[in-house]
Parts: structure tokens; sequence; C-alpha cells
């Protein structure tokens, strides 16, 4: 009976929406808002292509990931521990913990700015009120509950879709942009190309979307390791590429929408210096009204609540695969002390980031850079270990996703590579 549930389960269409959906609509992250929410304001409608270019590769990338995570039943760093050398786990986690913390940090600051336009009251106490309510969520919620809020808080994100058709749009001017982009290449714009790849296909995604497939196998007692259970690959991987595919299509769609929506609206009406999520909606209230600005500020505050606990949660699976360390959000938190603390630790470095010095500003923006950047090294592993049939099995990467993923990994090292070039 069990066994006859559950593959009624994976057949539903909805229901096979797990990691893939969670993780594509966290990548909409307060600081991906602020990202591109800030590529509307400066260039207008040019910067439109970025999200149907980076659709196909960051959903193989992603794919690739999970794929992993299904075959072999372990997290990225595990099986990255036991096939590199000890400096690249260590390389890797460093990149993982520096830039999501500095991400946790920039996306609680922007859902207490935006908590603070809405309702008013000390941004600070805000900030902190929302990273002691992700945490508690994450300690005291089993996953198999605390993965449904994730995926009902997706549907917050329809927002920005709500603003853009709010407004005027020219859609053929917007289908020309799209399918001719033409901007030029100069340190700004290369510089903002990077953010928006960076927030795109970021780092944090790959270890969280592995990681939650092992959960999977967890939590589901007629689910197993591919490697264990070859017979399960073809219902798995396809459930796996369905999951991804309209996870990453989702999100991408958002982001599209974001940018069109300010491009509309900010650039149409001379606002080009847009540094926050926050201040993208401030301005939208007096160009679009105060039903655009009260989606837009609400929004932000929702995706952040998604956002937060894939960020931190990332990063605790990162050390704690690395280090040997029970892990795992089904587990209490007595059983897997150091995971929890790695969760606790990165939230609360966040809080204390927002009351630092750091100009949160600035941080938004940069950690998404930070994440283009710190993604090309980590694509290249993740790219060898899906090639290894002594990780794999008999079910390395296909042909279609290895051109498709050492293409995306050529194009971020590319678009990267130009960023400096113009320093």
């Amino acid at each position: 009976m069990h066994s006859r549930k559950a593959r009624a389960r994976r057949l539903n269409p909805f229901t096979a929406l797990g990691p893939g959906l969670i993780t594509g609509a966290a990548d909409d992250d307060p600081s991906g808002i602020a990202t591109y929410s800030q590529a509307g304001a400066q260039f207008g409608l040019q910067m439109l292509w970025t999200m149907v270019l980076t659709y196909p590769f960051m959903s193989v990338v992603q794919s690739i990931c999970a794929r992993i995570g299904r075959v072999t039943g372990k997290g990225l760093t595990e099986n990255i521990r036991r096939i590199f050398p000890a400096w690249v786990v260590a390389i890797v986690v460093a990149l993982v913990l520096l830039a999501n913390t500095l991400n946790v940090a920039a996306d609680l600051a922007a859902m207490g700015d935006s908590a603070q336009l809405v309702v008013g009251g000390n941004r600070h106490l805000l900030t902190i009120g929302f990273a002691v309510f992700s945490l508690a969520l994450q300690v005291f919620v089993p996953y198999h509950r605390y993965v449904r809020y994730l995926k009902w808080l997706t549907l917050s994100l329809f927002a920005y879709v709500a603003v853009a058709f709010m407004v005027h749009v020219a859609w053929l001017e917007v289908l020309r942009h799209v399918l001719l982009p033409h901007f030029k290449l100069d340190k700004a714009a290369a510089t903002l190309v990077v953010a928006v790849f960076g927030t795109t296909i970021s780092p944090y995604l790959f270890f969280w979307q592995a990681s939650e497939e092992v959960e999977e196998i967890r939590n589901h007692r007629d689910a197993h390791p591919l490697r264990e259970k070859p017979n399960e690959g073809p219902r798995e991987l396809a459930r796996i590429d369905w999951d991804t595919w309209i996870g990453m299509g989702f999100s991408n769609a958002i982001a599209f929408f974001i940018i069109l929506g300010t491009a509309v609206t900010l650039n149409a009406g001379g606002i080009t210096n847009i540094q926050t999520a926050a201040q993208a909606a401030s301005a939208l209230r007096p160009l679009a009204g105060n039903f655009a600005f009260l989606l837009f500020a609400l929004g932000i505050v929702s995706t952040g609540l998604l956002a937060v606990p894939v960020l931190a949660g990332s990063a605790a699976y990162a050390l704690a695969e690395a280090r040997g360390w029970k892990e795992g959000l089904e587990h209490k938190l007595l059983d897997a002390r150091e995971f929890y603390s790695v969760i606790g630790f990165a939230i609360l470095a966040g809080v204390a980031l927002d009351f630092s010095p750091i100009d949160p500003i600035k941080a938004l923006f940069w950690s998404a850079v930070l994440n283009g950047v710190a993604a090309v090294p980590l694509m290249v592993v993740i790219m060898l270990l899906v090639m290894r049939k002594s990780v794999m099995g008999k079910f390395t990467a296909t042909k279609l996703q290895l051109i498709l993923g050492w293409s995306a990994t050529a194009i971020m090292s590319a678009v990267a590579a130009a960023m400096f070039a113009f320093r």
C-alpha cells in the first residue's frame, strides 16, 4: 500500500515538484530582486536577454546537482571529499560559507527595510525578528513539514508578474530586446551581467538541491540512492528533470518580470540608480501606485523567508559533510548540534553584519557578484564529478548535460573575466 501511494504521489505533476521548485524560487531572493531591479532601472529592457540565455544552463547545472545527490545518496561536499584533495574541499566550503553569510546578511537587511516601508517600526528589530523566526523554523520544524511551507511561499513571487501587468508594456519592443540584445559592454554593464548571472546560477543552489534529494531519500521508505537501486533510475531522473526545469523556468520567469517591471517604470521615469530591493519598491509608489508598491515590498519579505533558510541550510550541509558531522533538517537539534550550529552562525552573522559599518546596499549587489565569481570553480568540480563512473556508476551525465554544463561553465568564466578586464 505504501509503495502504491508513493508511486501515485510521484506521478502527480504538482507533488513531483519539490527541491527544484523551492531551489528555483529561492534563487529570486532579496539580493536577486535588488540585482534584477538594478538591471531594469539602469539598462531598461536591454538586460532581458540574460533570463532567456541563462535558463537552459542553470536548469542543466541544477539537474546535474540533483542527479549527483539522488544517485549517490550523498551531498555535493561529501562526494567532492571522496574524489578531490583536501585543499579543494577547503576552498569549496570557504567559498560557500563566505558567499552565503554575506547573502544572508543582505537578504535579512532587505527584508527589514521592506517591512519598515509597509508597517513602520525599527528596521533592525524587524531584521532580528525575521532572523529568529527563520532560525526557529529550521531548528524546531521537521523537514517533511517545513518543505510544505517553502513550497507555498513560492506563490508570493507572482507579485512581480502582477506589477508588470499593472503598467503599460510595449510587448513588441520587449520581444525585440529579447531576440536582438544590444548594449554597450563597459565596466558597469560587465559587472552587472556578472551579478545577474551570479544571482541566477548561484553556488548555494548547487548544494541545496543535491542535499534535498538526499533528504527525499531519507524521508521515503521506498526511495533509495540510484547506485543501490538502478531500477528506480528512469522514474526518478524523469522526476528530477521535470522538477528542475519547471523550477528554474519559474525562477527565470519571475526574474524576467522584475527586470521588465522596473524597466518600464523606474527606467522610463528616469530613475536609474537603484541599489536595493526596498529602494526599488519605494520608487515604484509614485510611478505605478500604492498597490504595486505593496506587492513589490511584501514579495521581498516573502521570498526572503524562503531564501534565508536555503542559504543557511546549504552552508550547513557543505561544512557538515566536509567535517563528517551528522547533517539533515529532519534531525532533532541535539542529534545534529554541529549542523544546526552552522545554520545559527550563518543567520546570526548575517544579523551582526546588519549592525556593522558594512553598507547593506553594497552587500546586496556584491554578494551577487561574489556568487558569480565563486560559481566558476564550483561548476568545474561538479562537472568533473558527474562524469566519473566511480561516483555515478551508470548514471553519469548525458551527452546533452555535458554539452550544456560545460558551456555554462565557459560562459560564467568568460563573463567573470570580462568584468575583471574592464577594471
